[in-house]
């Protein structure tokens, strides 16, 4: 044997390791922001009706409670960006508590930046929509 060999093997291992971490990749973590987040859309209900009336937006073919708007005031709530959906097309639902029928609005287009103001009369047939 000759008295270098283990030297070697030894040199060689290091430089094998070595090797085989200096392979592995480290990228940076990326800059680019990727497409923008959708943000909620503002709904302010003025509600003339002296009921409280229950809230709900139809969308992607399915309806999810949004929440209720008290009699004689005002809310302000904010509209889950999911709930916009890929044709950003929806309707809103009014049901009032403890009284008969509901209404509902013609199907309404929101694009990101804009808000919905819905008036809901003591006649909820009467109540009236804006897109802004």
């Amino acid at each position: 044997m000759r008295p270098h060999s283990g030297r070697f093997g030894a040199t060689l291992a290091i430089l094998l390791l070595g090797g085989m971490a200096s392979c592995s990749h480290h990228t940076a973590p990326s800059t680019d922001p990727g497409p923008p987040r959708e943000t909620d859309i503002p709904l302010e209900i003025t509600n003339h009706n002296w009921l409280d009336v229950i809230i709900s937006v139809v969308h992607d073919g399915q309806s999810t409670r949004v929440g209720t708007a008290s009699g004689s005031s005002s809310s302000s709530f904010a509209l889950p960006a999911r709930l916009i959906g890929q044709g950003r097309e929806i309707r809103l639902i009014g049901h009032p508590i403890g009284g008969s029928g509901s209404v509902i609005t013609e199907t309404i287009v929101v694009q990101p930046g804009q808000y919905i103001e819905w008036t809901l009369e003591t006649d909820l047939k009467r109540s009236s929509i804006g897109v802004y």
